[in-house]
C-alpha cells in the first residue's frame, strides 16, 4: 500500500466533503522558494522591500531590508497552473454560454468549479467564496542589498539594433531583478482539506515554477518542499521562520553577504528551524511528514500528476465535491 493511500484511510487528515463551516483541521506545505532566474517581484516599478529584524535571537535585532513576496505573487501563479490543469481536462472553458465557463477575475467566475470553491472569489453583490488556501506575504532570508541587481534594458528592431532608417528608438531604461539563489520560506495552509483538494494543492506547488512579472521571460522559482503538517490550527508566521533561519545560518558560519547562500545549509537551516517553532505552538499535530521522509510521498503526487488517467481521476473527483459545496453552500445554491 502506498503512503497515499495510508494517509487517505485517516480519518483524521482528511474530511469526506468540503464543509461550510471551519472544523479546525488544517494541512500545512512547508516551502522554501528559491530564484532559480532573474524574477521580478514589484509594485509601481520597483522591487517590494521592508524593513524588519534580521533575527529571532536578541543577539541579531538590528533592523535589515528584505525583499518581499506578496500572498497575491504567490497564490495567483498557483491557481492559474492549476485552472490550465482544469481547463486541459474539460472541467472548466473559457467559452460563452457553456455550463462550465469560467473566467478569471471577472464577473464570470463559475461559482462552482475546484478552482473558485478552494481558491475563492469575490462578485460584489454576485456572491463570494472565502478562499481556503491560506497564503502570506514572504520575506527573503538575505538583505536586499545582496539580492538584487539593476539591469539596462532596449527595445530592438527585428534585424538587432537600436537603429532603423537612419532612427535611433530612445527605449532604453533599467530595472532592479531579484538574483539567482534567493531564498523566501513560505508556509501554504488548506484549511478543511478533502483527499482531492490535498493532492489539488500540493500539485499546484510542486507544477508551478514562474511568478512574479514579466514571468514568461524570466521568474524562474523552485519550491523546495520541507514538510507537510496536519494539526488543528495555524501555525507560526513566514516572518518569524525567516528570521529564525537567519539566527541559525548565522549561528552555523553558513550566513554570507556577498555570495549566494548554499541551498543544502539552507535547508538543513530551514528543518531546524521548523522542528524549534513547530514545538512552540498550541496545536496538535495528526501527523507530520519532513525530508528526508517526505521525499516519498512528493515522489507518489509526482507520479499522480505524470499519468493521465490518475490526473483525471483526481480532478474529477475533486470536481464532484466542489460541485456538491456549491450547490448545498455556494452562490450557485
Amino acid at each position: 500500500m502506498s503512503l497515499l493511500d495510508t494517509l487517505r484511510q485517516q480519518d483524521s487528515l482528511f474530511l469526506p466533503a468540503i464543509p461550510q463551516k471551519p472544523q479546525g483541521r488544517y494541512v500545512h506545505f512547508v516551502l522554501l522558494r528559491e530564484t532559480e532566474s532573474f524574477p521580478l517581484f514589484q509594485t509601481d516599478g520597483s522591487l517590494n522591500v521592508i524593513r524588519v529584524r534580521a533575527g529571532h535571537q536578541a543577539e541579531h535585532r538590528e533592523t535589515i531590508s528584505r525583499l518581499v513576496i506578496f500572498k497575491r505573487k504567490q497564490t495567483s501563479p498557483e491557481r492559474l497552473t492549476g485552472r490550465e490543469l482544469l481547463r486541459s481536462y474539460g472541467i472548466i472553458t473559457d467559452a460563452e454560454k457553456q455550463p462550465n465557463t469560467c473566467v478569471y477575475n471577472s464577473a464570470d467566475f463559475c461559482k462552482q468549479c475546484p478552482d473558485c470553491i478552494l481558491y475563492g472569489y469575490a462578485i460584489g453583490s454576485s456572491g463570494a467564496e472565502k478562499s481556503k488556501v491560506q497564503v502570506d506575504s514572504s520575506f527573503s532570508i538575505t538583505r536586499y542589498e545582496a539580492s538584487h541587481k539593476a539591469f539596462s534594458f532596449n527595445a530592438l528592431h527585428e534585424h538587432g539594433t537600436m537603429t532603423d532608417k537612419g532612427e535611433t528608438r530612445s527605449s532604453f531604461g533599467e530595472q532592479d531583478h531579484v538574483t539567482p539563489q534567493v531564498f523566501f520560506p513560505s508556509i501554504v495552509t488548506l484549511r478543511d482539506p478533502t483527499y482531492a483538494g490535498f493532492l489539488y494543492v500540493l500539485g499546484n506547488l510542486l507544477r508551478t515554477d514562474h511568478y512574479g512579472a514579466q514571468e514568461t521571460r524570466t521568474g524562474k522559482v523552485y519550491n523546495h518542499l520541507l514538510a507537510i503538517t496536519w494539526g488543528n490550527g495555524e501555525i507560526f508566521s513566514n516572518l518569524r521562520y525567516t528570521q529564525v533561519i537567519y539566527d541559525t545560518l548565522v549561528e552555523r558560519q553558513q550566513y554570507r553577504e556577498q555570495e549566494p547562500l548554499d541551498p543544502q545549509d539552507v535547508q538543513l537551516a530551514a528543518l531546524s528551524g521548523y522542528r524549534l517553532l513547530i514545538d512552540e505552538e498550541p496545536v496538535v499535530r495528526a501527523a507530520e511528514f519532513l525530508m528526508p521522509e517526505l521525499d516519498e510521498l512528493r515522489r507518489e503526487v509526482i507520479a499522480i500528476y505524470s499519468d493521465a488517467e490518475q490526473t483525471r481521476a483526481v480532478l474529477n473527483e475533486l470536481n464532484t465535491t466542489a460541485q456538491e459545496y456549491a450547490k448545498k453552500y455556494g452562490a450557485k445554491k
